[in-house]
């Protein structure tokens, strides 16, 4: 099992800055592809930035040039890094990773698995 702890949301004003981290614990494990989505009210949660096979980056056209994804693979941190916020940036933004789980017993990798994070609100307004 891997559990995977957001922080870093909170209120801000539109043209402002916050980091996102996602932290993840647990079983030792080896990361694949990972991401950030986000929630708005009443909308279905979609694919804001993610890390690919070979780390590709790659991001929802409406975040690009102001968001930038990436990972501290040292630390098992996946990052978020989002500028000049507007109002339509508000949203709940869950971490997303898909791993392999390392078998003790069984000496070999196990997997894959995904698993997400608890969520962090962000909100952008004046």
């Amino acid at each position: 099992q891997v559990e995977l702890v957001e922080s870093g949301g909170g209120l801000v004003q539109p043209g402002g800055s916050l980091r996102l981290s996602c932290s993840a614990s647990g079983n030792t494990h080896k990361f694949n592809v990972g991401g950030w989505y986000r929630q708005a009210p009443g909308k279905q949660r979609e694919l804001v930035a993610g890390i690919g096979m070979g780390g590709k980056l790659n991001y929802a056209d409406s975040v690009k040039g102001r968001f930038t994804i990436s990972r501290d693979g040292m630390k098992n941190i996946m990052y978020l890094q989002m500028d000049k916020l507007n109002p339509e940036d508000t949203g709940v933004y869950y971490c997303n990773v898909n791993v392999h789980l390392w078998d003790l017993f069984g000496s070999k990798w196990n997997g894959p698995y995904e698993y997400w994070g608890q969520g962090t609100q962000v909100t952008v307004s004046s």
